[in-house]
């Protein structure tokens, strides 16, 4: 029997390792080394994710079947995914959803993506306001949707307008609302919402997350949110301003007596979010300040004045 052929050095090993598949546990593993050699946010949690997309597994799945020995078709895939995490871009475009208010969204480059801390409007919405209330509302700055459709879904009654000035965008909060079964009580609308004119007092609800990052904030952020998201739905003028002052009238106008605002805004502006909407003549009455699971300022409430 002829001497099985043995490696010459230690590169040829690596190679002939990488060349076979290995276990679940063990791909796992070089990835996480990989993703946290490059200093990117929760190297477990990725690489865990992507696993999940690759394998066809849940979460779950990845401990119970740590030791299987994978395929070299699901391990190209996993490779693939981990390399383009390993490049910045982020795990919510590489699965194609995100999670919000325990509701999946589709989610592309096209739009921003769903942050834990917007969902303090939905929790205050629901605080607000009954159950069963045939709410009427707005979403200005929808994107992937995610408040309109969580909104539609916490409240039965209640009918919504999504509006965006991306029609891209448009088109993933459509998909995302047809696929919770609520396309029939929210209509989208592709426009600018500063300029907006909806029907006077014909609102019970506005809700916001606009573009409020300054132009030195965004030049800070990290690689993952400057390269993939759209930084129209991140950057607004005057100091990150300019949005939130812009639909300010077009919410008051909107909203009927006793309507709420609910308008999330960077965790150094509250100050002057509470100023500006502290005006009696804006026609908002009541404004104040939310704070957000890590303590930070974040969501403006202001109750729209009697006529």
């Amino acid at each position: 029997m002829a001497e099985r052929e043995r490696p010459t050095s230690l590169r040829e090993v690596l190679a002939r390792l990488d060349r076979r598949p290995g276990t679940i546990a063990e791909v796992l593993a070089t990835a996480t080394a990989e993703l946290a050699a490059l200093g990117l946010d929760a190297p477990r949690l990725s690489a865990e994710l992507l696993g999940t997309k690759a394998f066809g597994l849940s979460r779950l799945g990845l401990i119970v079947r740590a030791k299987d020995r994978l395929t070299e078709e699901s391990l190209t895939t996993f490779r693939a995914l981990v390399a383009r995490r390993a490049k910045g871009e982020p795990v919510a475009y590489l699965l194609g959803e995100k999670e919000f208010y325990s509701l999946a969204f589709r989610v592309t480059p096209d739009v921003l993506i769903p942050r834990p801390e917007t969902e303090l409007i939905v929790e205050e919405a629901e605080r607000l306001f009954p159950a069963q209330a045939p709410l009427r509302f707005a979403d200005f700055g929808t994107g992937a949707g995610a408040l309109a459709v969580a909104l539609a879904h916490v409240f039965p009654n209640a009918h919504g307008l999504a509006v965006d000035l991306s029609p891209q965008a448009l088109e993933i909060a459509r998909y995302n609302a047809r696929e919770h079964g609520l396309a029939g009580r929210l209509d989208f609308l592709c426009a600018d919402f500063t300029s907006l004119k909806l029907p006077p007092a014909s609102l019970d609800l506005v809700a916001a997350n606009p573009p409020y990052v300054t132009e030195a904030e965004y030049a800070a952020l990290s690689p993952e949110v400057r390269g993939f998201e759209p930084d129209s739905a991140l950057v607004s003028p005057d100091e990150g301003l300019a949005h939130i002052r812009g639909l300010a009238p077009v919410a008051a106008r909107a909203l009927k007596p006793g309507g709420v605002l609910l308008c999330e805004f960077g965790s150094s502006q509250g100050r002057a979010v509470l100023e500006f909407f502290g005006d009696p003549a804006l026609g908002f009455s009541q404004p104040a300040i939310l704070r957000d699971y890590a303590g930070l300022d974040r969501v403006l409430r202001a109750v729209r004045s009697a006529a």
